[in-house]
Protein backbone atom coordinates (compact mmCIF):
# COMPACT_ATOMS: atom_id res chain seq x y z
CA UNK A 1 0.00 0.00 0.00
CA UNK A 2 2.81 2.31 0.81
CA UNK A 3 4.72 1.91 -2.30
CA UNK A 4 1.47 2.27 -4.36
CA UNK A 5 0.94 5.77 -2.33
CA UNK A 6 4.52 6.86 -2.96
CA UNK A 7 3.65 5.52 -6.85
CA UNK A 8 1.06 8.40 -7.15
CA UNK A 9 3.13 10.58 -5.81
CA UNK A 10 5.88 10.51 -8.00
CA UNK A 11 3.07 10.64 -10.77
CA UNK A 12 1.49 13.56 -9.51
CA UNK A 13 4.54 15.64 -8.03
CA UNK A 14 5.48 18.55 -10.27
CA UNK A 15 8.92 19.93 -9.15
CA UNK A 16 9.02 23.99 -8.51
CA UNK A 17 10.51 26.97 -10.20
CA UNK A 18 10.28 30.64 -10.37
CA UNK A 19 12.44 31.36 -13.10
CA UNK A 20 11.10 33.72 -15.92
CA UNK A 21 13.04 32.11 -18.46
CA UNK A 22 13.05 28.68 -19.64
CA UNK A 23 13.32 27.12 -22.76
CA UNK A 24 14.07 23.17 -22.47
CA UNK A 25 11.36 20.47 -21.06
CA UNK A 26 13.25 20.33 -17.42
CA UNK A 27 13.82 23.85 -16.82
CA UNK A 28 12.01 23.30 -13.56
CA UNK A 29 13.85 19.93 -13.25
CA UNK A 30 12.91 16.53 -13.17
CA UNK A 31 12.36 14.03 -10.34
CA UNK A 32 13.30 10.20 -10.21
CA UNK A 33 12.00 8.70 -7.04
CA UNK A 34 13.36 10.30 -3.97
CA UNK A 35 15.99 12.36 -6.19
CA UNK A 36 15.52 15.71 -7.64
CA UNK A 37 17.99 17.15 -10.05
CA UNK A 38 18.76 19.31 -12.63
CA UNK A 39 21.61 18.34 -14.44
CA UNK A 40 22.22 21.70 -16.17
CA UNK A 41 21.92 25.61 -16.53
CA UNK A 42 23.27 28.31 -17.25
CA UNK A 43 23.60 31.45 -14.63
CA UNK A 44 25.22 34.83 -15.51
CA UNK A 45 28.76 34.05 -14.57
CA UNK A 46 28.60 30.14 -16.31
CA UNK A 47 26.97 26.74 -16.01
CA UNK A 48 25.05 25.38 -12.89
CA UNK A 49 24.17 21.37 -11.69
CA UNK A 50 21.90 20.60 -8.73
CA UNK A 51 20.95 17.78 -7.10
CA UNK A 52 18.72 16.84 -4.02
CA UNK A 53 18.02 13.74 -2.60
CA UNK A 54 15.43 13.06 0.13
CA UNK A 55 15.92 11.17 3.41
CA UNK A 56 13.11 12.37 5.62
CA UNK A 57 9.37 12.23 5.90
CA UNK A 58 9.14 15.54 4.77
CA UNK A 59 12.37 17.29 3.13
CA UNK A 60 14.25 19.77 5.68
CA UNK A 61 16.74 20.74 2.92
CA UNK A 62 15.97 23.56 1.05
CA UNK A 63 18.30 25.10 -1.95
CA UNK A 64 17.96 27.93 -4.66
CA UNK A 65 20.21 29.59 -7.39
CA UNK A 66 18.75 33.16 -8.62
CA UNK A 67 21.00 34.53 -11.32
CA UNK A 68 20.12 38.14 -12.93
CA UNK A 69 19.68 40.92 -11.08
CA UNK A 70 20.40 40.84 -7.64
CA UNK A 71 18.44 44.65 -6.88
CA UNK A 72 14.81 45.53 -7.05
CA UNK A 73 16.00 47.93 -9.55
CA UNK A 74 16.93 47.09 -13.00
CA UNK A 75 20.18 48.67 -13.21
CA UNK A 76 21.69 46.24 -11.07
CA UNK A 77 23.92 44.39 -10.04
CA UNK A 78 23.70 41.65 -11.95
CA UNK A 79 25.37 38.26 -10.53
CA UNK A 80 24.54 34.88 -9.36
CA UNK A 81 22.94 33.95 -5.78
CA UNK A 82 23.07 30.52 -4.59
CA UNK A 83 21.24 29.19 -1.52
CA UNK A 84 22.07 25.70 0.70
CA UNK A 85 19.08 25.36 3.59
CA UNK A 86 19.74 22.50 5.99
CA UNK A 87 16.61 22.30 8.08
CA UNK A 88 16.16 20.32 11.50
CA UNK A 89 13.03 19.85 13.53
CA UNK A 90 10.81 20.26 10.85
CA UNK A 91 10.96 22.03 7.40
CA UNK A 92 9.25 25.46 7.96
CA UNK A 93 12.59 27.13 8.57
CA UNK A 94 13.99 26.30 5.50
CA UNK A 95 11.44 26.87 3.66
CA UNK A 96 11.06 30.54 4.86
CA UNK A 97 14.67 31.26 4.54
CA UNK A 98 13.81 29.65 0.83
CA UNK A 99 11.10 32.38 0.11
CA UNK A 100 13.06 35.39 1.73
CA UNK A 101 16.26 35.52 1.80
CA UNK A 102 17.31 36.43 -1.51
CA UNK A 103 14.13 39.14 -1.70
CA UNK A 104 15.38 40.48 1.39
CA UNK A 105 18.95 40.92 0.07
CA UNK A 106 17.55 42.20 -3.41
CA UNK A 107 15.91 45.01 -1.03
CA UNK A 108 18.99 45.40 0.61
CA UNK A 109 21.27 45.50 -2.49
CA UNK A 110 18.79 48.48 -3.73
CA UNK A 111 19.27 50.51 -0.67
CA UNK A 112 22.98 50.21 -0.88
CA UNK A 113 23.21 50.41 -4.71
CA UNK A 114 25.41 47.89 -4.62
CA UNK A 115 26.71 44.22 -3.17
CA UNK A 116 28.71 44.75 0.14
CA UNK A 117 29.24 41.99 3.18
CA UNK A 118 26.64 44.53 5.16
CA UNK A 119 24.38 44.00 2.53
CA UNK A 120 24.17 39.97 3.24
CA UNK A 121 24.32 40.52 6.61
CA UNK A 122 21.35 42.96 7.17
CA UNK A 123 19.55 40.19 4.52
CA UNK A 124 20.53 37.52 6.66
CA UNK A 125 19.20 39.53 10.23
CA UNK A 126 15.83 40.73 8.40
CA UNK A 127 15.24 37.11 7.57
CA UNK A 128 16.11 35.81 11.27
CA UNK A 129 13.61 38.87 12.55
CA UNK A 130 10.61 37.29 9.86
CA UNK A 131 10.68 34.09 10.81
CA UNK A 132 11.00 34.92 14.94
CA UNK A 133 7.54 37.04 14.09
CA UNK A 134 6.11 33.76 12.57
CA UNK A 135 7.22 31.45 15.78
CA UNK A 136 5.44 34.59 17.81
CA UNK A 137 2.45 34.15 16.05
CA UNK A 138 2.15 30.19 15.75
CA UNK A 139 3.35 29.90 19.11
CA UNK A 140 -0.17 29.69 20.73
CA UNK A 141 -1.38 27.40 18.65
CA UNK A 142 1.81 25.46 17.58
CA UNK A 143 4.23 26.07 19.96
CA UNK A 144 6.90 23.16 18.82
CA UNK A 145 7.97 25.66 15.86
CA UNK A 146 10.40 27.02 18.08
CA UNK A 147 12.72 24.31 17.86
CA UNK A 148 12.65 24.50 14.13
CA UNK A 149 15.58 26.10 12.92
CA UNK A 150 18.18 25.87 9.52
CA UNK A 151 21.73 26.12 9.01
CA UNK A 152 21.94 28.77 6.03
CA UNK A 153 24.96 28.67 3.67
CA UNK A 154 25.05 31.67 0.63
CA UNK A 155 27.13 32.23 -1.76
CA UNK A 156 27.09 35.57 -3.53
CA UNK A 157 29.13 36.36 -7.19
CA UNK A 158 29.16 39.98 -8.05
CA UNK A 159 31.98 42.00 -10.18
CA UNK A 160 34.21 39.46 -9.99
CA UNK A 161 34.24 39.29 -6.46
CA UNK A 162 32.85 35.80 -4.49
CA UNK A 163 30.36 36.46 -1.01
CA UNK A 164 30.30 33.61 1.18
CA UNK A 165 28.14 33.43 4.41
CA UNK A 166 27.20 30.97 6.86
CA UNK A 167 25.39 29.95 9.48
CA UNK A 168 25.74 26.42 10.50
CA UNK A 169 27.69 23.23 9.38
CA UNK A 170 26.86 23.65 5.28
CA UNK A 171 29.93 24.12 3.32
CA UNK A 172 31.04 25.47 0.33
CA UNK A 173 34.37 24.26 -1.69
CA UNK A 174 36.07 25.89 -4.39
CA UNK A 175 37.90 23.98 -7.08
CA UNK A 176 41.11 26.15 -8.11
CA UNK A 177 43.71 24.94 -11.14
CA UNK A 178 47.20 24.34 -10.36
CA UNK A 179 48.74 25.42 -13.94
CA UNK A 180 52.04 24.10 -12.88
CA UNK A 181 50.83 20.41 -12.64
CA UNK A 182 47.06 20.66 -13.82
CA UNK A 183 45.97 19.42 -10.51
CA UNK A 184 42.47 21.31 -9.44
CA UNK A 185 43.06 21.54 -5.69
CA UNK A 186 40.11 22.33 -3.03
CA UNK A 187 40.01 25.14 -1.09
CA UNK A 188 37.26 25.37 1.92
CA UNK A 189 35.23 28.86 1.83
CA UNK A 190 33.30 28.52 4.50
CA UNK A 191 33.83 28.65 8.50
CA UNK A 192 31.07 25.94 9.94
CA UNK A 193 29.67 26.01 13.49
CA UNK A 194 29.64 22.69 15.04
CA UNK A 195 30.28 21.98 18.19
CA UNK A 196 32.46 18.49 17.03
CA UNK A 197 34.97 21.36 16.25
CA UNK A 198 37.12 22.46 19.08
CA UNK A 199 37.71 26.46 18.69
CA UNK A 200 33.67 26.64 17.99
CA UNK A 201 33.32 24.68 21.37
CA UNK A 202 35.98 27.69 22.78
CA UNK A 203 33.88 30.16 21.05
CA UNK A 204 30.64 29.18 23.30
CA UNK A 205 32.75 28.65 26.66
CA UNK A 206 33.83 32.13 25.80
CA UNK A 207 30.64 33.58 25.50
CA UNK A 208 29.34 31.68 28.36
CA UNK A 209 31.76 31.63 30.82
CA UNK A 210 29.56 31.04 33.77
CA UNK A 211 27.76 28.11 31.99
CA UNK A 212 30.03 24.64 32.48
CA UNK A 213 27.25 22.90 30.33
CA UNK A 214 27.28 25.29 27.82
CA UNK A 215 28.37 22.80 25.69
CA UNK A 216 27.86 18.96 26.41
CA UNK A 217 29.59 15.20 25.10
CA UNK A 218 26.13 13.35 25.00
CA UNK A 219 26.00 10.23 23.20
CA UNK A 220 29.89 10.41 22.32
CA UNK A 221 28.62 13.58 20.41
CA UNK A 222 29.06 17.25 21.35
CA UNK A 223 25.73 19.47 21.50
CA UNK A 224 25.24 22.71 22.62
CA UNK A 225 23.44 22.63 25.80
CA UNK A 226 22.99 18.88 24.91
CA UNK A 227 20.41 19.34 22.47
CA UNK A 228 21.72 20.58 19.07
CA UNK A 229 25.37 20.23 17.29
CA UNK A 230 25.14 23.85 15.40
CA UNK A 231 26.48 27.27 17.20
CA UNK A 232 24.48 29.45 14.82
CA UNK A 233 21.07 29.08 12.71
CA UNK A 234 18.50 31.01 11.62
CA UNK A 235 15.33 29.99 14.09
CA UNK A 236 15.91 28.06 16.94
CA UNK A 237 14.23 30.51 18.67
CA UNK A 238 13.91 28.11 22.08
CA UNK A 239 18.03 28.53 22.20
CA UNK A 240 17.61 32.56 21.78
CA UNK A 241 14.63 33.82 23.64
CA UNK A 242 13.61 32.72 26.79
CA UNK A 243 10.41 33.68 26.39
CA UNK A 244 10.19 30.25 24.36
CA UNK A 245 12.02 27.90 26.45
CA UNK A 246 8.80 26.92 28.68
CA UNK A 247 5.46 25.45 28.23
CA UNK A 248 3.49 24.20 26.31
CA UNK A 249 7.33 23.09 24.06
CA UNK A 250 7.96 19.59 24.19
CA UNK A 251 9.67 19.38 28.04
CA UNK A 252 12.98 17.60 25.91
CA UNK A 253 13.96 21.00 24.62
CA UNK A 254 13.35 23.30 28.08
CA UNK A 255 16.36 24.12 29.85
CA UNK A 256 16.40 23.60 33.73
CA UNK A 257 17.87 26.88 34.39
CA UNK A 258 16.90 30.10 32.87
CA UNK A 259 18.89 32.26 30.60
CA UNK A 260 19.61 35.78 30.17
CA UNK A 261 21.20 36.02 26.65
CA UNK A 262 20.71 34.11 23.04
CA UNK A 263 22.72 30.85 23.64
CA UNK A 264 22.88 30.27 19.51
CA UNK A 265 23.64 32.98 17.47
CA UNK A 266 22.61 34.19 13.61
CA UNK A 267 25.27 36.23 13.01
CA UNK A 268 26.69 34.68 9.84
CA UNK A 269 30.60 34.17 9.39
CA UNK A 270 30.89 36.20 5.74
CA UNK A 271 34.26 35.56 3.53
CA UNK A 272 35.28 37.55 0.71
CA UNK A 273 37.24 36.14 -2.29
CA UNK A 274 38.37 37.89 -5.42
CA UNK A 275 37.89 35.28 -8.25
CA UNK A 276 40.95 34.47 -10.79
CA UNK A 277 40.97 33.11 -13.70
CA UNK A 278 42.29 29.95 -12.38
CA UNK A 279 38.63 29.42 -10.05
CA UNK A 280 37.02 26.73 -12.06
CA UNK A 281 33.85 25.77 -9.69
CA UNK A 282 32.34 26.00 -6.38
CA UNK A 283 30.67 22.99 -5.21
CA UNK A 284 28.17 23.89 -2.23
CA UNK A 285 26.40 20.99 -0.49
CA UNK A 286 24.98 20.41 3.09
CA UNK A 287 26.71 18.39 5.54
CA UNK A 288 24.89 15.08 4.29
CA UNK A 289 27.09 15.35 1.38
CA UNK A 290 30.15 16.30 3.25
CA UNK A 291 29.73 13.17 5.70
CA UNK A 292 30.39 10.82 3.16
CA UNK A 293 32.96 12.63 0.59
CA UNK A 294 35.96 14.54 1.47
CA UNK A 295 36.47 18.18 -0.04
CA UNK A 296 39.33 16.85 -2.31
CA UNK A 297 37.50 13.90 -3.28
CA UNK A 298 34.22 15.97 -4.62
CA UNK A 299 36.53 18.09 -6.49
CA UNK A 300 38.20 15.69 -8.24
CA UNK A 301 34.61 14.50 -9.12
CA UNK A 302 33.54 17.32 -10.72
CA UNK A 303 37.14 17.84 -12.80
CA UNK A 304 36.87 14.27 -13.77
CA UNK A 305 33.65 14.04 -15.22
CA UNK A 306 31.31 15.65 -17.70
CA UNK A 307 30.05 19.02 -16.43
CA UNK A 308 26.00 17.80 -17.48
CA UNK A 309 24.73 15.84 -13.90
CA UNK A 310 27.53 16.33 -12.04
CA UNK A 311 25.61 17.53 -8.82
CA UNK A 312 23.68 14.20 -9.58
CA UNK A 313 27.01 12.58 -10.17
CA UNK A 314 28.38 13.69 -6.53
CA UNK A 315 24.87 12.63 -4.94
CA UNK A 316 24.89 9.23 -6.48
CA UNK A 317 28.57 8.49 -4.71
CA UNK A 318 27.86 9.93 -1.18
CA UNK A 319 24.90 7.03 -1.34
CA UNK A 320 26.73 4.41 -2.61
CA UNK A 321 29.41 5.53 0.41
CA UNK A 322 26.59 5.61 2.68
CA UNK A 323 25.28 2.38 1.35
CA UNK A 324 29.10 0.89 1.77
CA UNK A 325 29.44 1.93 5.19
CA UNK A 326 26.10 0.11 6.46
CA UNK A 327 27.06 -3.09 3.97
CA UNK A 328 24.85 -3.15 1.93
CA UNK A 329 24.43 -2.56 -1.99
CA UNK A 330 23.25 0.85 -3.22
CA UNK A 331 20.19 -0.63 -5.59
CA UNK A 332 18.85 -1.99 -2.08
CA UNK A 333 19.75 1.47 -0.73
CA UNK A 334 17.27 3.06 -3.31
CA UNK A 335 14.59 0.86 -2.53
CA UNK A 336 14.32 2.21 1.28
CA UNK A 337 11.31 5.17 1.30
CA UNK A 338 12.04 8.59 3.07
CA UNK A 339 11.99 8.26 6.83
CA UNK A 340 13.23 5.32 6.80
CA UNK A 341 15.62 6.17 4.71
CA UNK A 342 16.91 9.38 7.40
CA UNK A 343 18.73 6.36 9.12
CA UNK A 344 20.97 5.42 6.28
CA UNK A 345 21.89 9.38 5.55
CA UNK A 346 20.54 13.08 6.00
CA UNK A 347 18.88 14.88 3.22
CA UNK A 348 21.79 15.91 0.66
CA UNK A 349 21.50 18.78 -1.63
CA UNK A 350 23.95 19.80 -4.13
CA UNK A 351 24.59 23.02 -6.82
CA UNK A 352 27.75 23.07 -8.36
CA UNK A 353 28.84 26.19 -10.00
CA UNK A 354 30.67 26.73 -12.90
CA UNK A 355 33.11 29.41 -13.50
CA UNK A 356 33.22 31.09 -17.15
CA UNK A 357 36.52 33.77 -16.11
CA UNK A 358 35.25 36.22 -19.10
CA UNK A 359 31.78 36.28 -17.75
CA UNK A 360 33.16 36.68 -14.40
CA UNK A 361 34.96 39.69 -15.05
CA UNK A 362 32.54 41.56 -16.46
CA UNK A 363 30.68 44.32 -15.35
CA UNK A 364 27.99 44.21 -13.01
CA UNK A 365 25.97 46.61 -14.63
CA UNK A 366 25.86 44.03 -17.93
CA UNK A 367 22.39 43.20 -17.73
CA UNK A 368 21.05 39.71 -18.41
CA UNK A 369 17.70 36.95 -18.10
CA UNK A 370 16.29 36.68 -14.50
CA UNK A 371 16.83 32.87 -13.86
CA UNK A 372 15.19 31.20 -10.55
CA UNK A 373 15.56 27.35 -9.65
CA UNK A 374 14.43 25.90 -6.91
CA UNK A 375 15.25 21.87 -5.33
CA UNK A 376 12.49 19.99 -5.03
CA UNK A 377 11.17 16.92 -3.28
CA UNK A 378 8.28 14.99 -2.78
CA UNK A 379 5.12 16.67 -2.20
CA UNK A 380 2.49 15.42 0.24
CA UNK A 381 -0.88 16.07 -0.63
CA UNK A 382 -3.18 18.13 1.20
CA UNK A 383 -5.25 16.09 3.59
CA UNK A 384 -9.38 16.87 2.60
CA UNK A 385 -11.30 14.49 4.67
CA UNK A 386 -10.10 14.17 8.64
CA UNK A 387 -7.94 10.91 9.60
Amino acid sequence: MISGLMNILRACFQPRADGHVHTSSDAAGRQDGLLWYKDTGQHVNGEFSMAVVQANNLLEDQSQIESGCLSLQDSGPYGTFVGIYDGHGGPETSRFINEHLFQNLKRFTSEHQSMSVEVIKKAFQATEDGFLSVVTRQWPTKPQIAAVGSCCLVGVICSGTLYIANLGDSRAVLGRLVKSTGEVLSIQLSAEHNVSIESVRQELQTLHPNDSQIVVLKHNVWRVKGLIQISRSIGDVYLKKAEFNREPLYAKFRLREPFGKPILSSDPTISVHHLQPDDQFIIFASDGLWEHLTNQGAVDIVQNHPRNGIARRLVKTALQEAAKKREMRYSDLKKIDRGVRRHFHDDISVAVVFLDSNLVSQASSVKSPNISVKGGGISLPTKTTPT
